[in-house]
This record gives C-alpha cells, structure tokens and sequence, in this order.
C-alpha cells in the first residue's frame, strides 16, 4: 500500500495498548481483559498502580533531581513535571496531545495545524517529555498552540495539571500510555483517544505479561488508530476497541524547513564539492559513517559528509573520536565550517536537518545499522530531493520503509563497505540517483492525506466549534 495507507480494519479481538514502559508492573492474569472501568481485575490494578506511585515518591522525587542535576530537565520549568502549570490556560475549547519526544512531536505538527484551523476559537496544548522536544516545538508550534512538559505520573500532580488545563479531549501519539494520566481523564469524563498508534513487538510481549492494565488502558482509546495494519492486529491482541489504521501521521509532515540565506552561503563554502548526508546517527553508527567515507575518497577525493547526530550533545565526542582515525573533523556548533578542506561536518545544533537534507544529495538514515533504535523517519529526506538509504533496523518506520521499498524508493545497507559502495553509485549517477528520488517522493505524496484522514476520525470527540469560551485567559 503506497505511502503507508492502510485500509480500516475492526477486528474482534481486544487490546490493552501499549502502556508506558516505565509504568507499574504487576501479576495479572489473562481472564482480566476488561472493558475499561468494568470488573475486579481492572480495579485491582488502578488501586495497586496508584499505590505503588505514592509508595515511590521518595524514589521518583530522588531520581527527578538526579535528571535535573544531569541537565535532562529544565530548571525554570521543573515545576511542570509536577502538574503545575508556567502558562495560563487559555480562553475557548483546548485540545489537549502527548507526545513522547522528536519524533512524536513533529508527526503530530500536520494534525495541530488542521484541529487549529477547525476551530479559530481553540488552542492545542501539546506536552512532551524531553527537553530536545520542547526546543524543537518552541520553534515549530504554530499560533494557539502551547507546550508544556507532560507531569510525572503521580495522581497528585495529574490532579494538579488536568484542573488548571480543563481539556477537552486528550490525543495520545503513538505509544506513551502513562496510567494515571489517562485514568484521570477519564474520570473527568473526557474522551481519549489514540493516533498513529505502534507496539513494538519487544512492548507487545512486555504488555501481555500484564493484560488487565493493558486492556483497561487501550480500550478507553475511542477512536483507536494505528499506523499500520500490525500495529492496528497488536493493539486488538492487548484489548483496544476495534483499531484500525487509516495511515501513518509521519507520512504527512511538511517538508523541513531551511533558511534561504544560510543555504546559499554554505553552498557557497562547499564550491561544487560532492556531499552526502547521514542524518539521526547513534553511537556505533558513526564509526560505520567514518570508514564509509574513508572508502569514497578512494574514488570520490573532494567527497563532504556531514553528520547530524540524533543527540546533538554528543557532537563533541563524535568529533574527537574520528578527529582520531586522522580525519579532518569540523564541528559545527563551535563555529566550524565545511571551508577548506574539511572530511566530515559534525552538524551537532537542533533545528537545521532541513538545511542538510538540502546540502546533499543521498542521506543515510541513522538508527538503522546499530543499537535496536528502529530507524527514523526518510520521507524528511525525500521530500527534499535526498535519496534515502538506511540500515536493516527500520521497525519504528516498517510501513514507510517497506513501501519504499516496493516502489524502489530507498536502498538498505548492511555495513560500511555497502553504504560506500551505494553512496559512491549515486553520487555519480544522476539518472539512477534521479529514479530513485522520484520514486520516494512518490510515496511521500501517497501519505500527505493521512493527517486529514485522522482528523475525520477524530470529530466525534473533538469540542464543537462553537463551544463557549472557558478559562482564565
């Protein structure tokens, strides 16, 4: 199915979802797959999940400043993962989306500016959990759209947060399911539902080992969406009221952005020189990158690589780990340019995939070769005119990545000496580099319809438009 479009499906069987992996974990049988709100089993399990919360606060309040001293939260916003609030909540309907982190975040940026431009009186607030995300979105969120960091699962500090938001509704985004956040809303009496919903296979074993909080927790999902056919089938096994896939949201983000000027001057440094990209690398993965270069310059001397590392907090380490194989390293958020005669470009700053993805021809998707980290997202890549490779690990983007392959749209490489040898191919090649760009743009534009597609499915929930301003202001 072209561009990760998948038909509805509403199969019989029910399924928990997938709940987050850090959540509670206790015994419970296969008899207690329950409706949500229905039988002992589901009780005994919200009462032994909250328990536990409170038991642990000395441990969760530990290893929160442990986070803060390791400059994993935000100090002057701490006190959101306490519940409370940094910005008043607005007048008029609010929709509330979580979102783990990047990825989530940005896949759901098509479905905020469509639920925004239903309703011109509503807001969106979006929370996340990293701080990688929030500066992300300080940057992508459009107007009426706010962020939050989403509280730490603690009834009390859930509490706290839904009485200061009153939202609406609430739209999880893929697969972090925090109990007490969505018991909470639910027993506010407002709808929740799930979109471009995935189990792993690694959490669908993890979920069946507690079922009762699984069904109880995915079955409250109305509409439950998936992003595709398998997902929508683990869902249903764990206990979700008929999922069904409609598309995947990741199909539908826009193009990234990049400034004008900014191109054109590192076009300029770059005097005509071949490049080639590798985007959203993960340690072990950039040792792959370096030797694949060493091996292009064999036949491509003037061959550029810039590297973006998916954390760009390591960039320094990256830089003087290939600054050691004798390559000349620049690294970018010191001030380093691709001037004179420069290996690799070490891109460590958020914000300018867009910019790269410009840059070059091919990109490399990282995530793929090493660590279990199921890839990111190529459709960023073809949408820019960069033919996609990437490893044989692409499980968070299966449905993407396996209808790019039926469409000759990306190329999978296994190790170093392959990724050369394809980036070498392509780099001289237009016509074969050509085919396979046209092919991946392709697929991406079969996938631009999917956010509109999940907003259909999600107005039975949504506030009317002309729902009475409420709030503080």
């Amino acid at each position: 199915m072209g561009g990760g479009h998948c038909p509805a499906r509403q199969a019989g069987r029910r399924n928990p979802g997938t709940v987050s992996p850090n959540a509670a974990h206790h015994p419970s049988g296969s008899d207690c797959i329950l409706r949500p709100g229905y039988g002992a089993c589901a009780m005994i399990a919200r009462s032994i999940y909250r328990i536990s919360t409170v038991l642990a606060a000395p441990f969760i309040a530990r290893y929160m400043k442990q986070r803060l001293a390791e400059g994993k939260e935000d100090p002057h916003r701490f006190c959101e993962r306490q519940g409370k609030a940094t910005l008043p909540r607005p007048k008029g309907p609010l929709i509330w989306i979580h979102a783990a982190s990047n990825g989530e975040a940005m896949s759901a940026l098509p479905l905020i500016d469509l639920l925004l431009a239903r309703d011109p009186q509503g807001h969106v607030l979006l929370t996340t959990g990293t701080l990688t995300s929030a500066r992300l979105m300080a940057d992508k969120l459009p107007s009426r759209a706010l962020h939050q960091f989403v509280p730490v699962d603690r009834s009390a500090w859930v509490t706290s947060f839904l009485n200061h938001w009153k939202p609406d509704a609430g739209i999880w985004v893929e697969s972090e399911f925090w109990p007490a956040l969505i018991w909470e809303m639910r027993a506010a009496g407002k709808p929740v539902a799930l979109v471009n919903g995935r189990v792993s296979k690694r959490s669908l074993a993890r979920w069946r080992r507690i079922p009762g909080i699984a069904a109880d927790l995915l079955a409250g999902f109305s509409p439950c969406l998936a992003q595709s056919p398998a997902d929508a089938d683990h869902l249903n096994d764990l206990g979700a009221h008929q999922a069904a896939c409609v598309g995947n949201l990741k199909l539908s983000v826009a193009a990234l952005p990049a400034d004008a000027d900014t191109l054109s001057a590192e076009q300029a440094v770059l005097e005509g020189r071949p490049v080639w990209l590798a985007a959203s690398t993960h340690p072990g993965e950039e040792d792959i990158i370096a030797e694949a270069h060493e091996k292009l310059r064999e036949t491509i001397p003037s061959v550029v690589t810039i590297l973006v590392p998916r954390h760009p907090k390591r960039g320094s380490e990256i830089t003087e780990r290939l600054s050691r194989r004798g390559l000349t390293v620049a690294q970018r958020s010191i001030g380093q340019t691709l001037a004179g005669e420069t290996d690799i470009l070490v891109a460590d700053t958020l914000g300018e995939l867009g910019l790269f993805f410009r840059l070059a021809r091919i990109a490399f998707i990282g995530g793929s070769l090493r660590g279990n980290h199921g890839g990111h997202n190529p459709i960023e890549a073809a949408r820019l005119g960069c033919a996609p490779l990437y490893g044989p690990d692409m499980a968070n983007f299966s449905t993407v990545a396996a209808d790019l392959d039926a469409a000759k749209g990306a190329i999978t490489v296994e190790n170093a000496l392959d990724l050369a040898g394809h980036v070498a191919r392509l780099l001289t090649d237009d016509q074969a580099r050509n085919q396979l760009v046209l092919a991946a743009q392709q697929v991406a534009r079969e996938g631009e319809a999917t956010a509109q597609r999940v907003l259909d499915r999600l107005e039975p929930i949504l506030p009317p438009v002309t729902s009475h301003p409420k709030g503080d202001g």
